[in-house]
C-alpha cells in the first residue's frame, strides 16, 4: 500500500493536477465565503466540465473546492455572524466577538491554520488508516447513530451558554422545527397545517441564516451612529506569528482533529457535528471555561480544526466500501464512474495511480489554505469592515436575501428567513443560546429516526440500546458530560455560597 501511496505522488504533482488544485482551493474559499452557496452545488457544477479531463484533474477540482469552502464558510462566520456554511456555526460562539474587539484579523488566522492543520490531519488518516476505519463504520448500526445524536445534542446543550435549563429548552426547540415535514418512516405530514411549503421541512440554511446572521444586523441597526466594530485594531497578525499560533493551539489542534476524523468516518453525521464536538470538549478542557463565547481564540481553532478534520475522513467509507459519508463524497463516487472507474476495494487494485493520487490532493488542498486562505480574507473580504453601519447593513442584507433565495428560487424563503431572524434576536435578548436550536434541527430528526429504525429491527425490544459495546461507550461519554456539567455547577454554588458568607 506505501509503495502504490508513494508512486502516485508524481500524479498528484502533474502541472494539470495542481492547477486544477489551486483553482479549486480558491473556488472553495469563494463559495463557503458566501452564504446561500455551498461546495455541492459547486462540485455538481464543475463535474460536467470535466468529462474529457483526465480524472486527477477533475478529482483535483473536488479536493480544492471541499477543503476551500470548509474554510472559506468561516470568514463570514468571524466577520459577520453569519456562517457560510452548516459547519462553521461553532466558530461564530467566539469568532465574531473576537472581531467586535478588534481581533478580527487574529480570529481569520487562527481560523486558517486550523482549518489546514485539520485539513492536513485528516488526508494524513485518509492515507494511512483508510482500510481500518472503514471496518469501524461498518460497525455503526441505528442504535449507534441515536446515541451519537442524543450526545450531540445534551452537550451542546449543557456546555453552550451559561444556564443549562435554557440550553436544553433552545435544543428541544430546534427539535420540534426539525420535525416540520414528511415523517420519513411512515410517510405522514407533521405539523405542517396543510402547508405545501411546509411539507417540505424548513430548509437548513434558511433556518442557519435567520437565527445567525439577522440578530446581528438589527443590533447594528439599532447602533447606526455608534462604532459596531472595533476596526481600528484590526490586527492581522497574533504575537508570536504562526510559532506564537502553534504553540498555544497544538492541544486543541491535536484533540479537535481526532474527533473531526471520528465523526467522519461515520456516514451522515458531518463536519458541523465535528466542529461542535470539538469546540465542546475544548471549553470543557479549558482552564478559562467562563471565557468562551466572548472571543476566546481556542474556540475558534477548535471548531475550525474539527469541521476540517471532517473532510477527508468522510472519504473512507466511500474509497473503501463505496458507502458515500457525505453529499460530497457521493459526488466524488460521481465523478469516479463519470470516468469509468469502479468505487469499492478495487479501486486501489484497478486504479490505484488514481485512489492514492486523489488522497495527496486532499493533503496539498489543505496545505494551500496558508497560501490562499489568509490572504482572500484579509485582503478581500475583511475590508467590509471598514464600511459605515448605514451601508453595511442593507449590504449584508442583500448578500442574505440573494444566498437564501438561490437555494430554492422561492420568495417564500426570505419571509421565513425573517421570521427565523426575528425569532432569533428574541432568544438573544431573552438569553437563550441559538447553537442548540440549530443542532436540534441538524439531530433530532436524526435521532429519530434511528430510534423507530432500532425498535422496528429490534421489534421494540428498547433494552437493544443498551447491550452495544459502541452504544456503551458512547452512554459512557455521555455521562461524564453531565456529571463534570453538575461537578462544576454545584462548586460554583458553593463559590457564591462562600462568598456571600
Amino acid at each position: 500500500m506505501f509503495e502504490s501511496l508513494l508512486n502516485a505522488l508524481p500524479v498528484a504533482l502533474q502541472l494539470g493536477s495542481l492547477i486544477s488544485l489551486f483553482v479549486g482551493t480558491l473556488i472553495g474559499i469563494l463559495i463557503g465565503a458566501l452564504p446561500g452557496l455551498n461546495p455541492v452545488m459547486a462540485i455538481a457544477l464543475m463535474l460536467p466540465l470535466t468529462y474529457g479531463f483526465d480524472p486527477i484533474i477533475a478529482l483535483g477540482l473536488v479536493a480544492g473546492i471541499y477543503n476551500g469552502s470548509m474554510y472559506g464558510g468561516a470568514i463570514p462566520a468571524i466577520l459577520l455572524n453569519i456562517p457560510g456554511t452548516p459547519a462553521a456555526i461553532a466558530t461564530t460562539f467566539d469568532g465574531y466577538p473576537m472581531t467586535r474587539k478588534g481581533e478580527g484579523g487574529l480570529a481569520l488566522k487562527t481560523a486558517c491554520w486550523s482549518s489546514a492543520i485539520g485539513g492536513i490531519v485528516s488526508a494524513l488518516a485518509l492515507m494511512t488508516l483508510a482500510p481500518m476505519l472503514a471496518k469501524v463504520t461498518l460497525a455503526f448500526g441505528p442504535a449507534e447513530y441515536f446515541w451519537v445524536a442524543v450526545f450531540g445534542l445534551v452537550s451542546i446543550a449543557v456546555l453552550v451558554g451559561q444556564d443549562v435549563s435554557k440550553g436544553m429548552l433552545s435544543a428541544l426547540l430546534g427539535v420540534i422545527i426539525g420535525l416540520v415535514g414528511i415523517d420519513t418512516i411512515s410517510g405522514e405530514e407533521r405539523f405542517t397545517f396543510d402547508s405545501l411549503y411546509l411539507s417540505g421541512g424548513f430548509e437548513l440554511l434558511i433556518v442557519l441564516i435567520g437565527l445567525y446572521a439577522v440578530p446581528p444586523v438589527l443590533e447594528m441597526a439599532e447602533k447606526r451612529n455608534e462604532s459596531y466594530f472595533n476596526s481600528d485594531s484590526f490586527r492581522a497578525k497574533p504575537s508570536g506569528g504562526s510559532l506564537g499560533l502553534l504553540r498555544r493551539h497544538w492541544r486543541t489542534w491535536s484533540r479537535s482533529s481526532l474527533i473531526g476524523v471520528a465523526v467522519g468516518i461515520l456516514p451522515g453525521a458531518g463536519g458541523n457535528l465535528a466542529a461542535l464536538l470539538s469546540y465542546n470538549e475544548a471549553k470543557r478542557k479549558a482552564p478559562d471555561p467562563e471565557t468562551f463565547g466572548s472571543g476566546n481564540p481556542v474556540g475558534v481553532a477548535a471548531a475550525e480544526s474539527g469541521n476540517s478534520a471532517d473532510n477527508a475522513a468522510a472519504m473512507i467509507p466511500s474509497l473503501t466500501l463505496g458507502i458515500p459519508g457525505n453529499l460530497v463524497a457521493a459526488l466524488v463516487l460521481g465523478a469516479l464512474m463519470i470516468h469509468g472507474l469502479q468505487p469499492g476495494p478495487q479501486l486501489f487494485t484497478r486504479s490505484p495511480d488514481v485512489a492514492f493520487g486523489f488522497m495527496w490532493q486532499m493533503l496539498l488542498t489543505a496545505m494551500l489554505l496558508l497560501l490562499l486562505g489568509g490572504m482572500v480574507a484579509t485582503r478581500l473580504f475583511a475590508q467590509v469592515l471598514r464600511m459605515p453601519s448605514a451601508l453595511l447593513v442593507p449590504t449584508t442584507l442583500v448578500l442574505m436575501a440573494v444566498g437564501v433565495y438561490t437555494v430554492n428560487g422561492n420568495v417564500t424563503d426570505l419571509y421565513v428567513m425573517l421570521a427565523f431572524g426575528l425569532a432569533g434576536y428574541l432568544l438573544n435578548r431573552l438569553g437563550f443560546p441559538l447553537a442548540p436550536v440549530v443542532l436540534g434541527v441538524l439531530l433530532g430528526p436524526m435521532a429519530e429516526q434511528n430510534f423507530r429504525l432500532t425498535m422496528l429491527i429490534a421489534q421494540n425490544d428498547w433494552t437493544v440500546l443498551f447491550t452495544r459495546p459502541i452504544s456503551l461507550g458512547i452512554i459512557a461519554l455521555l455521562a461524564v458530560v453531565l456529571l463534570s456539567q453538575l461537578w462544576k455547577t454545584l462548586r460554583h454554588r458553593r463559590q457564591s455560597q462562600d462568598q456571600a458568607a
